[in-house]
């Protein structure tokens, strides 16, 4: 456990994650002091994803109930204009947080030169009863962790760049990355494994399959936008 959260945000959306919610949620609270918000974004779910983190309410944990199911760029929008702390982080709520992760990307983020966003790697593991044909999924070495999960910023350092692209079912945050490194952010990279993504065969972008086409619209607005020279969505 880390001496202090310093004021930290974590934005967690969710859809029909009842199964693994709890688990994300008590990967963070092992992480921090009291000195948190975790803030769930229930985002329109069938199952019980808002009571399991209402249960956890008397752990800094708020509930935020879409009525209309907007995916994760708008759910995690909704977290981010909740958001209080000076500092912000995200995890989706099927992934957990490893020990030590805070620690690491708080010094890292104070380390002169001081970026303004910083990023660990990422491992992959199973979840029980998948079947031995994504198992291969899981069996990478550690990769560097480009994505929201990955990520300690600043809160006026996230708003400064805007809000996910809602339109887009995969690829937001890559969209948003693109708009960040326009505007002249810089990012550093750990060496330290900062995101376990779990592999249960219902993952977003094994489900999203036919919105892969928004991978290449991400690809076209970023150099719409260096052509024009703005860095607006």
């Amino acid at each position: 456990m880390i001496a202090r959260a310093r004021g930290l945000s974590v934005v967690i959306p969710a859809f029909n994650a009842a199964l693994y919610l709890g688990e994300a949620i008590a990967s963070v609270l092992a992480e921090v002091d009291d000195r948190l918000e975790i803030i769930v974004v229930d985002d329109s779910s069938s199952d019980e994803t808002a009571a399991i983190a209402q249960a956890h309410a008397g752990s800094g944990v708020s509930c935020i109930r879409r009525g209309r199911q907007g995916g994760a760029g708008a759910a995690r929008n909704e977290g981010v204009a909740a958001a209080r702390g000076p500092y912000l982080a995200f995890l989706d709520a099927d992934d957990r947080w490893p020990a030590g992760r805070l620690r690491r990307l708080f010094a890292a983020l104070h380390d002169a030169p001081a970026p303004d966003m910083v990023f660990g790697h990422m491992r992959h593991f199973l979840a029980a009863g998948v079947s031995p044909g994504m198992a291969a999924r899981a069996s990478n070495p550690p990769l560097p962790g480009y994505c929201a999960g990955a990520m300690l910023i600043r809160l006026a350092d996230f708003r400064r760049v805007g809000m996910f692209e809602e339109d887009l079912k995969l690829g937001e945050f890559i969209g948003w990355f693109a708009r960040a490194c326009d505007l002249g952010l810089t990012s550093a990279l750990v060496e330290d494994v900062v995101l376990e993504r779990r592999i249960h065969g219902a993952n977003l972008t094994i489900r999203r399959r036919a919105d892969y086409g928004d991978y290449a619209q991400v690809l076209k607005r970023a150099l719409d936008r260096r052509r024009r020279g703005v860095s607006d969505p």
